[in-house]
């Protein structure tokens, strides 16, 4: 169950009430992925808002939704011969999330949990309760990053622990979660953890340039499953499709107005996972597994 603990981990890693995006408040995104000797391809649209509401002196509840718009473009002859394509190309996703953050009592500690329930398919037909994902997490933050002078921090760092499960993950347990932030330069700083590691540079001021390894994904239900028949003739039943790719590359970001940014990031997949899978999350077809060029561009708007 290698597989499914990785996409397990890319679900922590995008939830919306996630640390890593806490701080954002909305993003739109297109990435592409032209998938190396093959003609297969991969589109993404990507648009999330979080709303958050003020309850207490330091407690927020933070309300969020997520849509992701996926398209396998499949025109490799030998995916042509396994499956229909017409099944299998478009697949949607709408995530719903609502999470609760406050700090310790006479303390800098902070605390979040949070719960989301996600609809992912191709959506042939209906909804149904197979296309239903549920999940939650929970989060210790450390933050010493704050600018004020009366803080005085040389080199701010935030550390964040946490728990995350979700009913994809294939296993009955929480998975940990761990990110550590620190700036160790002017201008410099850097970023452990999974989804993402990274190293920034501001070599102007609203400028930054990055290198990052993160991981990238989706999970989605197919429908009345498809009929998937292998090159011995044998044929097999898939019932949903995951995609795991790990990539490296560089980034440019661009604060061209007060907390409103412009990214575009480009590199190559080291790890490229297409694959159907049946009811029991066994691997029924490789669609693709063969690095290649990527590329991803949007706005967000942060706190």
């Amino acid at each position: 169950m290698k597989r499914s603990f990785l996409i397990a981990i890319l679900l922590l890693g995008v939830a919306p009430f996630c640390y890593a995006q806490l701080t954002d408040l909305g993003r739109v995104e297109y990435t592409y992925f032209p998938q190396g000797n093959s003609e297969n391809s991969f589109k993404r649209f990507r648009a999330f808002v979080n709303v958050p509401f003020q309850v207490r002196e330091d407690g927020y509840i933070v309300t969020g939704f997520e849509y992701r718009n996926f398209f396998l473009k499949l025109e490799d002859p030998a995916t042509l011969a396994a499956i229909n394509k017409t099944d299998l190309e478009h697949y949607q996703s709408f995530t719903f999330s609502l999470g609760y953050t406050d700090k310790f009592k006479n303390s800098d500690l902070r605390w979040a949990l949070q719960g989301e329930v996600k609809a992912a398919s191709n959506f042939n037909t209906s909804l149904t309760g197979e296309d239903i994902i549920f999940g939650g997490s929970g989060y210790l933050i450390w933050d010493k990053t704050g600018d004020d002078e009366k803080d005085n921090y040389r080199k701010p760092w935030r550390l964040v622990l946490g728990l995350n499960y979700s009913t994809t993950a294939g296993r009955p347990f929480p998975l940990p979660f761990i990110n550590y932030y620190r700036e160790f330069a002017p201008k410099w700083s850097f970023g452990l953890g999974v989804p993402k590691s990274n190293v920034k540079w501001e070599f102007v001021k609203d400028m930054e340039l990055q290198g990052f390894v993160t991981l990238d994904g989706f999970f989605a239900n197919i429908q009345d499953d498809t009929v998937v028949t292998l090159a011995n003739n044998e044929k097999k039943i898939a019932s949903n499709v995951g995609f795991t790719t790990l990539l490296g590359g560089l980034g440019y970001e661009w604060e061209f107005v007060d907390h409103v940014l412009f990214y575009v990031y480009g590199g190559h997949t080291i790890i490229n996972d297409v694959r159907l899978r049946d009811a029991n999350d066994d691997d029924v077809f490789t669609i693709n597994d063969t690095g290649s060029f990527y590329t991803r561009g949007g706005i967000k708007i942060k706190i």
